[in-house]
């Protein structure tokens, strides 16, 4: 359920005018969203979701309780706004709780919603759906995929008088084509915040010609290889490091840019001068959220810049703590891209790898940010500059620390879909990547 901010400013208004705390802070979001789904080279399900919640937090001093309803019917509402009083007085003091900040200038709504996105039909995506398969016909393979439409808001209001409220659209489409006669899969997806701006066609066709690529599946050996990391694969390992730029981890000695014996690696190189990371609400690429916890402006900010590590997420707790201003963690980010496209990459490989997408993806020492997780869906082996062969996916072991820090080649960034979070990355190439046992499926 999509509300204006005029709608919630009555909700959250009534409530903080009845709250018998201290202080009172009420969030509110939801959203509306449309799915498709095919398998087969036909359709399978469609759905829609419609969903709207209210926390409400009371606090008295540092001492705080919150409750959470999915109504926005009156007595529910002042039922959650008396427990949220009621465990506030029962907890223990917090003595990192923060009092409600006072009312903030946001950015003005940039690129991140769309009226038209946010008001696609099922038809919309069932024709979206149609066009991805028809790329699979005459071909031996079988298409699946997922598409989905949605829109969504949040807002936050606050006895102090802060009151914030951002929306966003978005658009994502994944292709999945299987061989009928052969262990082989290729993958092509993309995420937008426009749904005009997604391309079936194109993404059809790129996960079928991965999937009719001719030749016996390589079983490589685990070993370091070159590798060819397409923009989905970027992405990931993008995420991972731009999520673990926490000042407080760092300052405590458990994250990359902690120092050894105290301080952080703030403003020391750590990655190769191609590399430049941001968040911006006002980016066209990957446009991040309006505002963080509490009700933080978010602006534009430079994390990386040329391989160089420019800024740290602050909670408002730990500013204080280190005389400094709040930083809100960044969901969306952009990777800035170069322009060699694939294809001349691959003529510079003697022997490697292209990598089309990663798989449960996960931090195994945070200090390091050594990552573990699994190729999927399109490795091909690359021999003196040509694709020779499909190759059956591998477990890898590797930091993107080490990894985005030897960069050879960089093309334009965009964006793929199949994550978490908006991220626009470019493909690489790098010349050592650590794979650590097979994984030996499609």
């Amino acid at each position: 359920m999509m509300l204006s901010p005029d709608e919630v400013k009555a909700i959250t208004s009534t409530i903080i005018a009845r709250s018998g705390a201290e202080a009172c802070t009420v969030s509110v979001w939801g959203g509306d969203s449309r799915n498709f789904r095919f398998a087969g080279n036909e359709a399978t399900t469609n759905g829609a979701v419609s969903s709207i919640s209210v926390s409400i937090e009371s606090s008295f001093g540092k001492r705080a309780g919150s409750a959470t309803v999915n109504s926005l019917d009156e007595a529910a509402l002042e039922q959650a706004r008396l427990r949220s009083e009621e465990i506030a007085r029962l907890s223990p003091e917090n003595p990192e709780h923060m009092p409600p900040l006072g009312a903030q200038t946001y950015e003005p709504e940039g690129a991140r919603y769309d009226a038209g996105t946010a008001y696609t039909q099922a038809s919309g995506l069932a024709h979206a759906a149609a066009s991805a398969i028809a790329a699979g016909r005459n071909y031996e393979v079988g298409i699946a995929g997922f598409i989905e439409a949605e829109c969504g808001f949040r807002a936050l209001a606050n006895s102090a008088g802060l009151f914030a409220y951002d929306r966003g659209s978005s658009a994502e489409l994944t292709v999945t084509a299987r061989h009928t006669k052969r262990a082989w899969s290729g993958w092509a997806g993309a995420s937008q915040n426009r749904f005009p701006a997604l391309d079936p066609v194109g993404l059809g066709e790129r996960a079928v010609g991965k999937a009719l690529f001719p030749g016996e599946t390589a079983d490589l050996d685990p070993g370091v290889y070159t590798v060819i990391l397409e923009p989905a694969a970027t992405a990931d390992l993008v995420q991972r490091l731009a999520y673990s730029m926490a000042a407080r981890s760092a300052d405590e000695g458990r994250s990359f840019l902690s120092k050894p014996g105290g301080g952080t690696k703030l403003g020391e190189r750590l990655l190769d001068e191609a590399v430049t990371i941001t968040s911006d609400p006002g980016s066209q690429d990957a446009p991040d959220t309006l505002f963080g916890p509490d009700g933080v402006p978010k602006r534009r900010t430079v994390w990386i810049e040329r391989g160089v590590a420019k800024t740290m997420s602050y909670s408002r707790f730990w500013a204080q703590k280190m005389g400094c201003e709040p930083v809100p963690f960044a969901f969306n980010l952009s990777m800035a891209g170069g322009t060699v496209p694939i294809e001349d990459m691959i003529r510079e490989v003697k022997r490697g790898i292209l990598v089309t997408r990663l798989w449960y993806v996960n931090v195994v020492d945070p200090r390091t940010l050594l990552c573990t997780g699994m190729t999927r869906d399109g490795n091909f082996l690359i021999e003196n500059g040509k694709i020779t062969r499909p190759a059956l996916n591998l477990r890898f072991n590797e930091s993107p620390l080490s990894a985005l820090s030897k960069i050879e080649a960089m093309g334009p960034a965009e964006r793929p879909g199949g994550g978490w979070g908006m991220v626009s990355a470019p493909p690489l190439l790098i010349p050592a990547f650590a794979f650590s046992s097979r994984s030996s499926g499609i």
